[in-house]
């Protein structure tokens, strides 16, 4: 009897171990997905600001029909999840967001395109579900 107890203990053991190897591996993910999300609507919001500094008359501090001189808000320039940069000419931009390696193995990024009227974004590189 001693025998087939201890045999049910280590099989308890390897079970629950199994559990939370698949636990910490869903977590991951899900904590990469998440960054992501962020990144993507982070991207969105510069985006949307960009289309109002597009729009602003230069004697308002905007761009006058052009996204010639846009900054990106030194506030918006960095996350805890990544870092955002911007390239482009005066009827397009495009807002990359960069993770931060030392967090996130996966190598993707996120890509916003802003026209005057419109926006889109998508996930460079990497898997997603």
């Amino acid at each position: 009897m001693g025998q087939q107890q201890l045999l049910l203990i280590v099989l308890g053991v390897i079970i629950v171990g199994v559990a939370i190897v698949a636990g910490i591996g869903l977590f991951n993910a899900g904590a990469e997905e998440s960054a992501k999300d962020e990144l993507v609507s982070q991207c969105v919001t510069i985006g949307s600001n960009a289309q109002q500094f597009y729009r602003r008359p230069v004697a308002m501090g905007g761009g006058g029909n052009t996204f010639d001189n846009y900054v990106i808000p030194e506030k918006m320039s960095y996350t805890a999840n990544g870092t955002y940069d911007h390239s482009g000419d005066g009827q397009q931009i495009i807002i990359t967001a960069t993770p931060i390696p030392e967090i996130y193995s996966g190598e993707w990024s996120v890509q916003t395109t802003v026209n005057p009227d419109t926006l889109w974004t998508e996930i460079l590189g990497g898997t997603t579900p």
